[in-house]
């Protein structure tokens, strides 16, 4: 059984039927089943498919924000942007698919050479709950339009939004087995990857899950995108304009109630505007409001879980006893939920817990720096290469920076962000492949290599 449970308030929602072995083997066939038909599809048909599917999430954006708001605790103004960011992401690639999968002509010996790109079959999307339809949108997308066929295997913790997806599919009118919604337990999901239907694996999630989802993919010699957990720097340099700075790095760290792997999670600031640019962080962050998710006022809501704000304070508590000073929050709060109050913690040293350890929480780490080679040594000091960003009028820092940070995706004067016009993905910890934009939708194709005298 899957449980949905409010975060702000504990209480359980509902409780959804999981599948058992079977039925998940008979779904999965299911969506193999329709691969034949869905392949052959001129991308035009596809294309229609994916507009309607945009048209049903714009038409079901109040309810789908506040079911969000409901299993994992996102403040309903962020839920409806979610919801149509996944709409644009939809429409973009029914609009640019055809483009982006046409031959591509190479020269050789042959009278004619070229590279076609044909989907490779069904793929098994595994999704967390943070973003419960930009997550899932990003995979299904580019995937479906390249002529896959989708399986979806979301989060247990926000089974309604899984669900509620698969309704946005089936009124949009795509053909049965296109996008199949798999509702089982994380027991399972080895044996769903094993599957003999299933062609690829598309996971997003922390670095330890990851790891074991390309484990088993690669024992059964299936191609994997790993989108996983960051520590991203965000570099301030003293020519920077503070003030902007300081507005996008505070909307970084708190969009999701920081739950986000490319929130801004450590903040290196040039030694000679440290102490004003805490003080402009800790007005920005103090001024926030925490509250109910389904009050269109509150702007930070709950953390998702109990066992995620109870490892949150484990990490704020660690920083604190090394040395770091806690300006703002930092205290568990009493009551029902699991809210965790905004925290702004100063002087934090590459040896302390909120350095070394990725905060998926509203919790701010903030570390001096002498100069601009310590910024980029510091922003490189982590396990992980997600992404990055730095605040300069320097042009010769800018091009360092962007040539050196080790990151999937850097950002100058501006925020992280996931557009689906651009690549987004990680180095080392963070994982490996891509979604979105070009390359994300040629990750799940063959890239077929043709050669004719």
């Amino acid at each position: 059984m899957l449980q949905s449970r409010n975060p702000y308030s504990a209480e359980l929602i509902e409780t959804h039927q999981s599948l058992n072995e079977k039925d998940m083997s008979d779904a999965i066939e299911k969506a193999r089943t329709a691969f034949a038909d869905w392949s052959r599809e001129p991308l035009s048909k596809r294309a229609e498919c994916l507009q309607s599917v945009a048209r049903e999430l714009l038409e079901a954006k109040d309810k789908l924000a506040r079911l969000m708001a409901l299993e994992m605790g996102k403040p309903v103004r962020e839920g409806g942007p979610e919801v149509e960011k996944s709409a644009w992401c939809a429409e973009y690639f029914a609009e640019h698919a055809e483009a982006f999968l046409a031959d591509e002509v190479l020269a050789s010996d042959a009278a004619r050479s070229y590279v076609t790109y044909e989907p490779l079959g069904t793929v098994l999307g595994i999704l967390p709950w943070n973003a419960p339809l930009w997550l899932a949108f990003r995979f299904l997308a580019p995937a479906l339009m390249a002529g896959n066929t989708c399986v979806m295997k979301h989060d247990p913790h926000v089974p309604g939004c899984a669900q509620a997806i698969a309704d946005v599919f089936r009124k949009a009118g795509l053909p049965d087995g296109v996008m199949i919604n798999l509702p089982i337990e994380t027991s399972l999901v080895e044996q769903a990857i094993r599957h003999p239907a299933i062609a690829a694996v598309s996971f997003t999630g922390s670095a330890v899950a990851g790891a074991k989802v390309a484990a088993v993919a690669g024992s059964e010699i299936k191609p994997a995108v790993l989108e996983l957990g960051g520590s991203d720097p965000c570099i301030i340099m003293a020519d920077a304009d503070l003030d902007k700075a300081a507005d996008v790095a505070t909307l970084s760290r708190i969009i999701n109630a920081g739950q986000s792997c490319i929130a801004a999670k450590r903040i290196l600031v040039e030694a000679p505007v440290y102490e004003r640019m805490l003080d402009k962080l800790h007005e920005r962050l103090a001024r926030l409001q925490m509250g109910d998710p389904l009050d269109a006022d509150t702007q930070i809501g709950p953390i998702a879980r109990e066992d995620l704000r109870d490892n949150l304070h484990r990490q704020v508590k660690s920083t604190i006893e090394s040395g770091a000073r806690c300006l703002l929050g930092g205290e568990l709060p009493k009551g029902h939920g699991y809210a965790y109050p905004v925290t702004l913690l100063a002087d934090v040293t590459p040896d302390m817990c909120a350095f070394r350890e990725e905060t998926f929480g509203p919790v701010m780490a903030v570390t001096s720096v002498a100069d601009f080679e310590e910024a980029l040594s510091l922003a490189n000091d982590t396990e992980y290469g997600l992404g990055a960003a730095i605040w300069t009028e320097d042009q010769g820092r800018i091009d360092r920076a962007v040539r050196e940070l080790v990151a999937g995706q850097v950002a100058v004067n501006g925020i992280v962000k996931t557009d689906p016009r651009l690549p987004s993905g990680g180095v080392r910890r963070s994982g490996y492949g891509r979604e979105l934009g070009p390359h994300g939708v040629r990750e799940f194709v063959n890239a077929k290599q043709v050669w004719i005298r």
